[in-house]
């Protein structure tokens, strides 16, 4: 009996994790719909996808504070990483679903606005990203890279 209880709760504490994860292939395809404002580009100046520069290079966002990479974001996004904000895949699915409506919400601020005006509406596509996201991130480098 305990050993069910046992493998019961651990399929109970690992499930969700299997369920939230997206799937970095797709997500690579799934960029496409970011790369007009974002690139990925190595501390070393290794570019993995080129893209605009209207948004933050995003190498090195898993794991992040809000608003700390070398980039002007909107006063909000660096008051959201002041009160805690560090990008993991929960954070960024609701961020990038309604980044404006999602930083009212983080700072209770109606006045609340971001800098990236587009909206990825599907869940699946925004893990899908986070998944393509992670595979590039530094391995070796701090969370607080700020590349």
């Amino acid at each position: 009996m305990k050993r069910l209880l046992t493998a019961g709760l651990a399929i109970a504490l690992f499930a969700p994790q299997a369920f939230a994860e997206g799937d970095a292939d797709k997500g690579k395809k799934n960029f496409n719909k970011c790369k007009s404002c974002h690139m990925v580009e190595t501390a070393d100046g290794e570019t993995i996808v080129k893209g605009g520069k209207t948004g933050p290079n995003l190498w090195g966002v898993v794991g992040r504070t809000a608003g700390t990479a070398d980039f002007k974001y909107s006063k909000y996004l660096v008051a959201a990483g002041e009160a805690g904000l560090v990008w993991d895949e929960e954070e960024f699915t609701a961020y990038v679903a309604d980044p404006s409506k999602y930083l009212k919400g983080y700072l209770d601020d109606n006045k609340a606005r971001g800098k990236m005006n587009f909206k990825l509406k599907k869940a699946e596509e925004a893990a899908n990203i986070w998944a393509y996201l992670t595979s590039v991130s530094p391995a070796s480098e701090g969370a607080d890279s700020g590349s």
